[in-house]
């Protein structure tokens, strides 16, 4: 064959392998994301994985219903939606059809194990069972509320003290972080790891192992080829390398308190979230290890990450600082208290504009921006959408809090006020429009947990100091994790608030 004849061969290839690979442009787009030939959606998501929470976003606030259909190779197959009446159907309607799945479990379980938010079926029944004791008593909620205090008083406020004389930069997210996991260890399993203690780095350690074992096994889901990471931890390279070893100090310390409360349970009177666990018989070494992993991503990541992002959004409204500054001053008056006074639990249900305000920052910024299942059975979406056994499901929440047919025009803009009835009161809202606290069976437990304990946070420091948030606008860079981090944290310069 000569030369010219090679050339024309290839040149005929390649012109081939464009026609067939590129979308039909006269093909009506019917599932919002382009679908290649062969390829389905992997050119465009390797494209946008980077960004995918706002490139998921504008697909689904394209489409008709808000819902589309994924594919790629490796027999992925699956729906996203933004569709409140679809999230109704798969989170309680159908409920029994929609488990979290075998492909979910197997990505999440090195990490995660069994634990509540990685199980199905009767596993994770006798889990939310054993939980729902402790979540709703009386007691729990008084030891929330006391505990937030103690942690403010004695460890928040020193070290935003002392950020203000010294005008040094603070990592305001990586403050909450420390604060919340020191609480929620205490809350859940009776103790105290001092992370936010002295200067406020201690516990660096597994900080940095728990937030990398996170964001590593959230990775596992961003794979252009679904199995590669199997083949990467098979020979134990690169991600899952460093996974592998990060996981290996969360479970160390996860082993130390249970270890700890094992040995003190014929001593213990106090009966905490991890007594519960440990006096049921199903539970074994590694499933209590689990809970308490669990219970930590839980109580820490997501507290703390919505309210860096409330921070965050607070910067530039000074209209609605004013406001929350206002209604706090109003219930001291009314209650006769000073400014560094515990809030009680009556006085932070009278926070209804605070209320409204962390509502809408999560809006905006859910800490898990988008939740997963499985298909068990074929099914119909409420709106049409035809779903094959063993699809992947997911809703996606951020998306949802920027969906004009949910929020109306404004829907991308951060306003409290839209949650406020005429009375002033903070409107309840469907879980199926707001699912930040997921709905249906699987609804968060300590839903008003988390909103007692942002509203101590936000009213004792809003009233004390205030935040120059370094760069406020530009928006941050979203760190791709279990939860809704900000990349390279919310640094901040802290002033004492002149005090009437």
């Amino acid at each position: 064959m000569d030369l010219f004849s090679l050339q024309t061969t290839l040149l005929l290839f390649l012109l081939s392998l464009y026609f067939l690979l590129r979308p039909n442009p006269k093909q009506p787009k019917i599932t919002g994301f382009e679908a290649y030939p062969l390829l389905g959606t992997l050119p465009d998501f390797v494209k946008n994985r980077h960004r995918y929470l706002d490139w998921s976003t504008h697909v689904l606030s394209t489409t008709p219903s808000n819902t589309a259909v994924f594919r790629r190779p490796g027999k992925v197959r699956g729906i996203m939606t933004a569709n409140p009446a679809n999230v109704e159907h798969i989170l309680k309607t159908n409920f029994e059809n929609y488990p979290k799945g075998t492909r979910l479990i197997s990505l999440l379980e090195d990490f995660l194990g069994r634990g509540i938010f990685n199980s199905d079926g009767e596993l994770w029944r006798v889990q939310r069972k054993t939980a729902s004791y402790e979540f709703n008593t009386k007691s729990l909620r008084n030891f929330v509320i006391d505990t937030a205090t103690v942690e403010i008083r004695t460890r928040l406020v020193p070290i935003l003290q002392k950020s203000a004389e010294s005008d040094r930069v603070l990592d305001m997210q990586d403050v909450l972080e420390r604060f919340a996991f020191d609480s929620i260890c205490k809350v859940a399993f009776n103790v105290d790891p001092g992370c936010l203690g002295g200067d406020g780095t201690a516990g660096g350690e597994f900080m940095a192992a728990f937030e990398e074992a996170a964001t590593l096994s959230s990775g596992r889901f961003m794979y252009a080829l679904p199995h590669l990471c199997k083949i990467k931890k098979f020979f134990n390279m690169g991600s899952e390398h460093k996974l592998m070893k990060s996981i290996a100090t969360v479970h160390e310390f996860a082993d130390k308190i249970i270890k700890s409360r094992m040995e003190e349970k014929s001593e213990n009177k106090d009966e905490d979230l991890l007594s519960r666990f440990i006096g049921t018989d199903e539970m074994s070494p590694e499933l209590l290890r689990d809970v308490v992993i669990s219970f930590i991503l839980a109580g820490r990541d997501t507290t703390s990450a919505a309210l860096s992002w409330f921070f965050w959004l607070l910067a530039s409204k000074p209209d609605v600082e004013r406001k929350i500054l206002n209604e706090l001053e109003t219930i001291r008056n009314r209650n006769a208290k000073r400014i560094g006074d515990t809030y009680s639990f009556d006085e932070l249900r009278e926070m209804h504009y605070l209320h409204a305000a962390i509502s809408e920052a999560m809006r905006l910024y859910p800490p898990v921006p988008v939740d997963t299942k499985s298909c068990r059975n074929d099914d119909v979406l409420p709106d049409g959408t035809l779903i094959g056994k063993d699809w992947f499901v997911t809703y996606n929440t951020y998306a949802m809090g920027r969906t004009e047919s949910i929020w109306g025009s404004d829907c991308c803009e951060f306003k409290p006020d839209r949650w406020l009835e005429k009375t002033g009161f903070c409107r309840q809202e469907s879980p199926f429009r707001f699912p930040v606290f997921h709905a249906g069976p699987r609804m968060c437990l300590g839903k008003d947990m988390a909103y007692n304990q942002m509203k101590s946070i936000a009213a004792s420091v809003m009233e004390r100091f205030e935040f120059d948030v370094q760069g406020k606008d530009t928006c941050p860079e979203h760190l791709l994790s279990l939860t809704l981090r900000m990349k390279g944290g919310l640094p901040v310069k802290v002033r004492e608030r002149c005090m009437v």
